[in-house]
């Protein structure tokens, strides 16, 4: 089955050699999304809900260039920085699965620079 890269436009640029999400067959696979603005610049600096918002308005972006909506996200993983965090991006999260909330894991992790607090994958399942 051929893949295909999706690259929204306006998406942060990648810190590595990486797609922001892949559509294979009907699954699209959105890498781990850090909170960056199209300029690559930290977004919501020290605060843990404007970068859950940040990074879920960047999952929503790759799901639907993929042909998705956030209704079909069926998995994320989710990278706390300090598990202090957690009931702000809880609080967000909830915003932007409202009803049927995907399975997920969430983990404290070190991420790729100090200044993020947040990272999420996600798994989006077409019908």
């Amino acid at each position: 089955m051929p893949k295909q890269p999706i690259i929204p436009p306006g998406s942060a640029p990648p810190l590595a050699p990486y797609s922001p999400g892949v559509r294979a067959g009907n699954t699209i696979y959105v890498s781990g999304v850090l909170p960056m603005d199209a300029q690559g610049n930290t977004v919501g600096v020290g605060d843990a809900a404007a970068q859950t918002r940040a990074v879920l308005e960047a999952v929503r972006a790759i799901v639907q260039a993929g042909g998705g909506t956030l209704a079909d996200v069926a998995y994320c993983n989710i990278f706390l920085s300090d598990m202090v965090h957690y009931a702000a991006m809880n609080g967000v999260y909830r915003e932007f699965f409202p009803t049927e909330p995907p399975a997920r894991w969430c983990i404290q992790a070190g991420l790729v620079k100090p200044e993020f607090l947040v990272e999420i994958s996600a798994v989006a399942h077409l019908a």
